[in-house]
Formats: structure tokens, C-alpha cells, sequence
């Protein structure tokens, strides 16, 4: 057990010492913050991932995963909530705000669901991934708020109603997780390390651990965020497309690091899983607590205007949103559609134009209709998220 020990403690030392340069105020310059910021979300990811695994003996699976989903989001949270509290006070910030939300749910669709498919397939050669029917859980409610989600660029604004509808929509959905059946996981290395502990100490200790983690991850993110926004300013990029992409990098690396982890073991379920529940979280609950945090600062019950270019991006999100549940709807996902995935985002990345994103957004749509009429097991899967279907 020498070897898990050493994971542990390694993983350990690197939150601990965020800490120690944050609250010591041992250095302000971009690169070190960075390096420092992003070593404490990095260990707390390792440790958030081998308490949500010990986690399941006591709490349903699915559940657990959607507190370490929900863990693992906080970064995002805590930048993109500090941004709608910002524009509360100057509009300008909500372009931020948008900018940040798009950029995480696009990262973690087109990057981290892709990333976990191949890293089965590298260390397990799974060449598809098979989902269970337990996992319908996650892909119902995804359906669900990304529906809702078409709504806020019609409309062009956030506003109490949306955070009300959301946050319902997220206390379903744990509700769902919840009641899920509870399997005995398959524990190794740290995890099972932890769980020899007996049911007293695991507990206190798996608490432990998540509050650590959470507490690395929450004081690491705006300091991480901003350290990489000053450094990329240096080379003259468009701030927008920095919060866009550069901060929900720092933000989401929580949520790969896990979600890889669970792929090496061979665990897919709780890989893709992880990464679903995050997307259900992020529409959610984090696009709730925009326009909350808004009206908050605000000081009065206004509602957030989003411009053009906002509601294009969050248009752009609904329809990858769509593309990816039609291609999990079957409950299978492949290294082809991991890789169609993949390569669909990374365009994303050079568009600078309304054009350039409305066009993108329907070729998802487009793509999205194709695989329907096309795939048998994919039309069946589809319909089997329907509203009538669910009764």
C-alpha cells in the first residue's frame, strides 16, 4: 500500500501548498500565480476523484456523481458568478459572464467527453463505450435544460424566472440521482486505501478530503483565471475570446482530470457520467446563478440583456448541446463520434464572425438531424428522451 500512500500524499502536498503562496502572499507575478494555482486544482481534482469513489459505498453512484460534478464545477462557478456580480455593476462584465459559460460547456462537450472515449481506447482498447441504462438519469435531464436553454437567446436575456426554472430543474435532477439504484464499486489504490478505514473513518475522512480539494479549488480559480488572462493580454488577444477559452480551461481541468482518471481504470460509466452530469450542472445550475448574482449586485430584480454576440454563442452551446445528446442517446459512444465531436469544436476557436457562428451552429443541427434519420439506434435513443416517452 506504499504506492497509494504516495499518490495520496502527493496529491495532498499540492493543495496544501496553493495555500501557503496564496495566503502568504508569497508572489503576484501572472506566471508563478498560474503555476501555483493550477498545481492546487490539479491535486485537489486527485483527491475529489478518490473521495467521490469511496463515496459511493455509503450514497447511491449516480448520486455521487453528481456531488463530484458539482465539486468539480466550482472554479467555473466561482469566475463565472464573480463576473455576473460584477456586471450587477458594470454591464460591460456580462459579456464576460457569457463568454465564460459558453466556453465551459463547449470545452467540456468537444474536449472532455471526446478525451475520456480515447483514453479508454488507448489503455483498455474499448473502441466504443458502453453506457448503461442507469446512466438515463443524466442524459434525461441534460435533454431537459438543454431545451430550456434555446429559450435565453430567443428571448436575449437572463432574468429571476430563468434562475427559478433552472435551479427546479437542477433539484429534480438530484432528486433522480437519488433515488438511482446503489452498486458496490470496484475500489483501488488511494480509494481503497481510504475505505480500509471502516465506515466512521472513511466518512470523516472522505469529508475531509472534499473540503480540502473544494477549498483549493475555490480560492485557485480567480486567481488562476486571472493570471493567464494578464499573461495572454501581453500578446494582444480580444478579451472576450481569453474569458471564453482561457478561463474555463483553468476551470474545467477538474472535471478531464477525473473523468481520464475514471477511463484508465476502465470505469466508463462513471467517466462519461462525470462529464454528463457536469454539462446538467453547468446548464443548470450555473446559468441560474447568473442572473441571481445579477439581480443581487443590482440590488433590484433587473434582468441580464444579452447583445448579439452573446446570444450567438449561446446559441452556438444549445446546438453542440444537441449533437452530442443525439449521439449518446443510443447509450453508446465511439472513437468515430468522440473524434466528430472533437473536430467539430476546434473551429470554434477561430470563429470571429456572427456568420461564422450562426453556420456553425446549423451544421450541428444539420449533423444532429442526420444521425437521426440515419441511425435506427440512435432515432430509437432519441425518442426515448421525449416528454412521452418518459411518463
Amino acid at each position: 500500500m506504499i504506492v497509494p500512500l504516495l499518490w495520496l500524499a502527493g496529491a495532498l502536498v499540492l493543495p496544501i501548498s496553493w495555500f501557503v503562496v496564496h495566503f502568504g502572499a508569497l508572489t503576484h507575478a501572472p506566471v508563478e500565480v498560474a503555476l501555483a494555482s493550477g498545481a492546487g486544482i490539479c491535486g485537489a481534482a486527485f483527491l475529489l476523484s478518490w473521495a467521490t469513489e469511496v463515496a459511493q459505498l455509503d450514497i447511491p453512484r449516480a448520486l455521487a456523481i453528481v456531488f463530484l460534478a458539482l465539486l468539480a464545477v466550482l472554479p467555473e462557478y466561482a469566475v463565472d458568478v464573480y463576473f455576473a456580480w460584477r456586471a450587477g455593476k458594470d454591464p460591460t462584465y456580462t459579456a464576460y459572464a457569457t463568454a465564460n459559460m459558453t466556453g465551459g460547456n463547449r470545452l467540456l462537450i468537444g474536449v472532455g467527453w471526446a478525451a475520456a472515449v480515447f483514453a479508454l481506447w488507448v489503455r483498455h482498447r474499448q473502441r466504443e463505450v458502453q453506457l448503461p441504462r442507469e446512466q438515463a438519469v443524466e442524459v434525461n435531464y441534460l435533454a431537459l435544460a438543454t431545451a430550456y436553454s434555446f429559450v435565453l437567446p430567443i428571448k436575449g436575456t437572463l432574468s429571476l424566472v430563468d434562475s427559478a426554472i433552472l435551479f427546479l430543474i437542477f433539484l429534480a435532477y438530484m432528486r433522480a440521482a437519488a433515488r438511482s439504484h446503489r452498486e458496490e464499486p470496484v475500489l483501488e489504490g488511494p480509494a481503497e486505501l481510504i475505505a480500509r478505514l471502516g465506515r466512521s473513518g472513511r466518512r470523516v475522512a472522505t469529508g475531509a478530503l472534499a473540503l480540502l480539494a473544494t477549498a483549493a479549488i475555490f480560492t485557485a480559480a480567480e486567481p488562476f483565471a486571472e493570471s493567464l488572462i494578464a499573461t495572454g493580454r501581453r500578446f494582444g488577444i480580444e478579451e472576450f475570446l481569453l474569458v471564453q477559452w482561457l478561463a474555463p480551461l483553468v476551470s474545467e481541468s477538474p472535471e478531464f482530470v477525473v473523468a481520464i482518471l475514471f477511463a484508465l481504470r476502465g470505469s466508463a460509466a462513471a467517466s462519461i457520467g462525470t462529464l454528463i452530469s457536469s454539462a446538467v450542472n453547468q446548464w443548470t445550475l450555473l446559468v441560474g446563478a447568473l442572473p441571481a448574482a445579477f439581480a443581487l449586485s443590482h440590488g433590484s430584480l433587473a434582468v441580464m440583456h444579452l447583445d448579439g454576440r452573446q446570444r450567438e454563442e449561446v446559441f452556438l452551446t444549445s446546438a453542440q448541446s444537441v449533437f452530442a445528446l443525439v449521439v449518446i442517446a443510443n447509450f453508446t459512444f465511439s472513437r468515430l463520434e468522440a473524434a466528430v465531436l472533437l473536430a467539430l469544436f476546434v473551429p470554434q476557436l477561430f470563429l470571429t464572425t456572427p456568420e461564422g457562428r450562426w453556420i456553425h451552429a446549423g451544421v450541428y443541427l444539420l449533423l444532429a438531424l442526420g444521425v437521426i434519420v440515419v441511425n435506427p439506434s440512435a432515432r430509437a435513443g432519441v425518442r426515448m428522451l421525449l416528454p412521452r416517452r418518459r411518463r
